[in-house]
């Protein structure tokens, strides 16, 4: 018996209608492409400071023409 939980209720996987087993499916690939984009998103965001830090790092120390 394969149980899986949705909104809270449990239910037999194996009882599921072939519909209802594709839509969570699907739903379970959505996820697992959601959290690896935000683990991307992390990474390029580390970056961006990185390089931000860099730039500043980079620019002239006399006062900026404002």
């Amino acid at each position: 018996m394969n149980i899986v939980k949705i909104d809270d209720r449990t239910y037999d996987y194996d009882l599921l209608s072939d519909d209802a087993k594709g839509q969570l499916k699907s739903i379970q690939f959505v996820d697992a492409e959601i959290g690896r984009l935000n683990a991307r998103i992390a990474v390029l965001q580390t970056a961006r400071a990185a390089y931000s830090r860099a730039l500043g790092d980079a620019l002239p120390q006399r006062r900026a023409l404002n």
